[in-house]
């Protein structure tokens, strides 16, 4: 390295350190043992002030579901009508801790869902309104939305997906007429809600006036859906829920008028074009694992956001209790053991039998899984997951933390 230009030859001979007077460089030697010294008397004080490690976490409570397990066999072996039933239990902290099957089922077994696909079609909803790149407020009424000519745009997408739009519901199926484009796997759903929108029902009522479960107000939040995010149902689904959680099987079909024409493969699901909202999902246990965990976790799938811990509350909020039955958005509500204490036992259950539930208060979550579509008996084992294995459950984790915490 040459010396800058404007120091003189005999400037720079006078900085190199060979060339220094005597006293300065006794004086630099001093110096430097000085400053030796005092930089160990500083990294000995320095080690004396280290922060202390930190104290070894507690090992996570060992779940042991044999109770649960044993449980569901006796509900198989005392049953005319079941083959074969599955289950998933999850953590918040922990992920999926258990999964078993029985009868005809395994680990693998693909169901049609029937009403326990209303949480995530809500869950959807709730997306759209998070994003802030989509003109979508889903307490607006939904003739901000659609493009049509219709009767029923006074209603919100919170009053379509709590059943309190005032458009009849289930009970009143016997007089769908043209509503029951619904239930058909051809034509698209814009069309059929298209339809639906123009075709006003006998009994229906102004919004927010009545509770009634299900039916054509879920596909008109379907059709908003597609309106609001310039895509497909299953565009949208794919893009907000489906892809952050790596969902693998579970998506959305039609096939309420062909049951038989199920197989158990994804592949024999129809209606594609023309998704039942509030019905027609397939999942896998793997698949509905990860959509409670996103529920206990924030909304979080992984590192990716999917809702905000607001949007969840919001859908668990009480909005059709006023009317006899406490239920949120995509969520029924179980009341409190304890009178005046919040709610904090939420589930979905489907008409062939499949229920999904989370239990806020212990951060866990469960999915049962059924496929004899006969509907001979499907509330049989509803029952039993809300009479008995849920409490059962929470028995077990009970157990298990106060043991983790003792040790």
């Amino acid at each position: 390295m040459h010396p800058p230009s404007t120091l003189t030859d005999s400037a720079f001979h006078l900085l190199r350190p060979n060339r220094l007077p005597r006293r300065i460089a006794h004086a630099g030697v001093a110096l430097a043992g000085a400053l030796t010294l005092l930089l160990g008397a500083c990294s000995d004080s320095g080690d004396s002030h280290t922060p202390p490690a930190p104290p070894p976490q507690p090992e996570p409570p060992v779940y042991s579901f044999n109770a649960v397990d044993e449980r569901f066999q006796r509900f198989l072996d005392e049953s005319a009508v079941f083959d074969g039933i599955s289950y998933t239990v999850v953590d918040r902290e922990q992920g999926m801790v258990h999964e078993s099957a029985f009868g005809d089922h395994s680990l693998d077994t693909v169901v049609m869902l029937a009403s326990t696909s209303k949480m995530p079609a809500a869950a959807l909803l709730m997306a759209l309104h998070e994003d802030d790149s989509l003109n979508f407020d889903i307490e607006a009424s939904i003739d901000n939305y659609l493009p049509w000519e219709g009767v029923y745009g006074g209603a919100t997408s919170v009053q379509l997906l709590s059943n309190t739009s005032g458009i009849p519901g289930l009970e009143a199926l016997s007089s769908y007429g043209a509503h029951l484009c619904q239930y058909a796997p051809s034509g698209t759903l814009e069309a059929c809600a298209q339809t639906i929108y123009a075709t006003l029902l006998p009994g229906t009522e102004a919004p927010g006036t009545a509770y009634s479960y299900g039916g054509s107000q879920w596909q008109l939040a379907g059709a908003v859906a597609e309106q609001v995010s310039n895509s497909s149902w299953r565009q949208a689904f794919d893009r907000y829920i489906a892809e952050p959680c790596e969902l693998e099987v579970f998506q959305y079909g039609n096939m309420w008028s062909d049951l038989g024409g199920w197989t158990g493969s994804p592949d024999s699901l129809r209606g594609l074009d023309n998704p039942n909202i509030e019905g027609g999902a397939i999942s896998s246990l793997q698949d509905y694992a990860k959509l409670l965990l996103m529920t206990l976790r924030g909304g979080l799938c992984g590192e990716q956001r999917v809702l905000s811990e607001h949007a969840l509350a919001f859908m668990r909020e009480d909005r059709a209790g006023q009317f006899g039955t406490p239920y949120g958005m995509g969520w029924w509500i179980a009341a409190p053991d304890n009178d005046g204490e919040r709610p904090t036992v939420f589930y979905d259950p489907g008409a062939f039998g499949a229920v999904a539930w989370i239990d806020t208060a212990r951060e866990i979550g469960g999915y049962v899984a059924i496929d004899d579509y006969s509907r001979t008996d499907a509330e049989a084992p509803v029952a039993l997951v809300l009479n008995k294995i849920i409490a059962l459950v929470a028995e077990e984790v009970d157990r298990a933390r106060a043991e983790a915490a003792a040790n």
